[in-house]
């Protein structure tokens, strides 16, 4: 059985930073790709960043660039998303999951939350 549990999230002050975590079980990072969506209150889920499993490749969206940065331990089989200079509009709920870049994600984690004051 394949288990994501997302971790880190909490209240922070914009320009602040948090590291969100991502423990997995039942798959592992050499098989599949890892990727950060978020959800903020009332807006569609997008995606934040991926990390590809073949070239370790990384991919961000537009606003998060030079911020935010992907990572993995395989060693841990955990996965990361350091987020720094955190803005309000970075508010939501944070799912990591595993799958391809080009848009496949068949398992997800639980979320969690993470708010940015002003």
């Amino acid at each position: 059985e394949v288990q994501l549990q997302a971790s880190g999230g909490g209240l922070v002050q914009a320009g602040g930073s948090l590291r969100l975590s991502c423990a997995a079980s039942g798959v592992t990072f050499d098989d599949y790709a890892i990727g950060w969506f978020r959800q903020a209150p009332g807006k569609a889920r997008e995606g934040v960043s991926c990390k590809s499993k073949s070239d370790g490749s990384t991919y961000y969206v537009p606003s998060v660039e030079g911020r935010f940065t992907i990572s993995s331990d395989n060693a841990k089989n955990t996965a990361y998303l350091q987020m720094n200079s955190l803005k309000p509009g970075d508010t939501g709920v944070y799912y990591c999951a595993v799958g391809s870049c080009s848009g496949y994600w068949p398992y997800w984690g639980q979320g969690t939350l993470v708010t940015v004051s002003s």
